[in-house]
């Protein structure tokens, strides 16, 4: 066979395999234009009346704490307490063996009335000066001596009295009472141990916290901090801000409170400053160095847009949602998002009120895409039975 032949047959062949390639290519181009939409599930943009909340971690403190210890030396005799009781202002918690000091007190009380009587004849001895000059009975000198010894005396029944009231009250400080109410420790110095009451060097006994009602300490971030002081702004000074509480095992945020002062600067280490807001606490649930998370309001009530966390997507850093178009095709919103409110997030711009969002099937979906759409079902509370008895 000649090679010219050949180069014929071979020129042949690649047109025919070219036109059935592109025959075949022809005949599945309609197909993948006749497939159907994707199936995804849409949501309408809720637009309700909020108020923007910002959340942070803090720590619960007592507003008072106050460490118990003596004001007189001796040996205790009695723990009147219960370890984590609560006490009230008054009672009695310790007692020091009040032997020596009742000894004092009954001393001093004699020297008092001795001075008194002293001061008694003293002052008659004055009150007949003035008659016995007249007669001259006596020198202008032992006049002068009879006013001094009554003057003496009297100074004199003024320091005994002082030193009975001083021995008064080391017996007093004996009995160590709450210096407030609130939540005892336990006894640090257990009957039978001695114990000082020396200043500055007076032993410790035990601990009393405050417990109703609480502070709650949490770091603000510079931003909210920012925000806070525009709401701030528009209020009177005298009116209280709320602040919402959550402990470890609490959902929500039953507790209510308010914010009762800030720090005087921002730190500029970490950027955020401290803050203390203030909860009743009348059972005593919330104990001082418990965790705790708080909600503080940084707006005023105002309408905002909510979406679902689900219907957000990302885009190398822009978050953006994909809206329904009119002609039911996707349409691709870049959004500005806010905080959540409610398990939804508060969309800024991007969106109007009635729009339509994929909240299922975001993945499948791509701008100009045509769609069949389902509503989303709305989730309904169970409704709570009243039972009568």
């Amino acid at each position: 066979m000649s090679r010219k032949l050949i180069f014929s047959l071979t020129a042949v062949a690649v047109v025919v395999g070219t036109t059935l390639v592109v025959s075949s290519s022809r005949g599945r181009i309609p197909a993948a234009q006749n497939q159907a939409p994707p199936s995804v599930t849409v949501a309408p943009v809720e637009q309700k009346e909020i108020v923007e909340w910002d959340e942070f971690t803090g720590r619960t403190e007592p507003v008072e704490t106050v460490e118990v210890r003596p004001r007189v030396s001796g040996h205790i005799e009695e723990v009147r307490f219960q370890s984590g009781a609560l006490v009230k202002k008054g009672q009695v918690l310790f007692v020091i063996d009040p032997k020596w000091y009742q000894a004092e007190f009954n001393r001093r009380q004699a020297e008092a009335a001795q001075a008194k009587v002293h001061l008694e004849n003293a002052e008659r001895e004055a009150r007949r000066t003035t008659q016995l000059l007249t007669n001259r009975a006596i020198s202008t000198e032992e006049a002068e001596a009879r006013q001094s010894r009554f003057e003496e005396a009297r100074a004199g029944l003024l320091a005994a009295e002082a030193a009975r009231q001083s021995a008064k009250l080391d017996l007093d400080y004996g009995v160590i009472r709450a210096p407030i109410d609130g939540r005892v420790s336990r006894a640090l110095v257990t009957p039978g141990n001695y114990v000082s009451g020396l200043p500055g060097a007076a032993t410790i006994l035990t601990t009393v916290v405050s417990v109703d009602p609480i502070y709650v300490y949490a770091d603000m971030d510079e931003n909210s901090l920012l925000k806070f002081n525009s709401l701030a702004a528009g209020r009177s000074g005298s009116e209280k801000i709320p602040v919402e509480l959550q402990l470890g095992d609490q959902s929500g945020f039953p507790e209510r409170g308010y914010i009762e002062s800030f720090n005087n600067r921002v730190d500029a280490n970490t950027g955020s400053i401290l803050l203390r807001s203030v909860f009743p606490n009348p059972e005593g649930r919330i104990v001082p160095g418990l965790f705790a998370r708080i909600r503080v309001p940084l707006s005023d009530r105002h309408p905002a847009l909510l979406v679902e966390e689900r219907a957000i997507g990302t885009d190398q850093g822009q978050k953006f949602v994909v809206a329904l178009s009119s002609t039911n095709t996707a349409e691709y919103r870049p959004v500005k998002l806010g905080p959540a409110v409610d398990g939804k997030r508060i969309v800024r711009t991007g969106l109007n009120p009635g729009d339509q969002v994929v909240v299922n099937g975001l993945q499948r979906v791509r701008p100009g895409m045509p769609l069949s759409v389902e509503p989303a079902v709305a989730a309904t509370e169970p409704k709570l039975q009243t039972v009568q008895r």
